[in-house]
């Protein structure tokens, strides 16, 4: 008698390209909560940007767009991510890193140098985890607070 295979039950978890207004409602929930700034962001339309979501059983919990955008602190090809939340409810899941991974393999495949992002404090460890590294000091968002520049090198 042939063995019968059983699944078990895993939600499915899939990444893939979406549209800037796809990321929208995240962005504004999760940061611009109780905030006059836009979630929407100068470079979402630009041909150069990608922007990921994590979708769980079919339901977008995580975004984060890439945008080619140079900062003069480093050299190279660079992009710039923005725009970077996981809905409450899902945090603490893995998701982010899995979209950041993701994200940074599809731009080592275009010859990007370098990656880099203004980060929340609250964020600072979650980059770190990841090998980014806090460039400068401190500085100031209106609306939404301190943040320090962090980058990662992609080799």
């Amino acid at each position: 008698m042939p063995a019968v295979e059983r699944q078990v039950n895993k939600p499915m978890v899939r990444i893939e390209e979406v549209k800037a207004e796809d990321t929208y409602s995240i962005r504004k929930s999760m940061l611009r909560k109780g905030m006059t700034l836009s979630h929407k962001m100068n470079g979402d339309q630009e041909m150069d940007t990608l922007h990921l979501g994590l979708f769980d059983s079919n339901e977008l919990v995580c975004i984060g767009s890439f945008m080619k955008t140079s900062n003069n602190e480093f050299i190279g090809l660079q992009y710039q991510l923005r725009g970077m939340a996981t809905i409450d409810a899902y945090q603490g899941r893995g998701f982010g890193k899995m979209l950041l991974d993701r994200g940074e393999q599809i731009l080592k495949n275009k010859h990007v140098n370098l990656i880099w992002c203004n980060a929340r404090l609250v964020a600072i460890n979650f980059y770190k985890k990841l090998g980014y590294q806090a460039n400068g000091n401190v500085f100031e968002v209106k609306e939404v607070g301190p943040h320090y520049v962090m980058f990662k090198e992609l080799k």
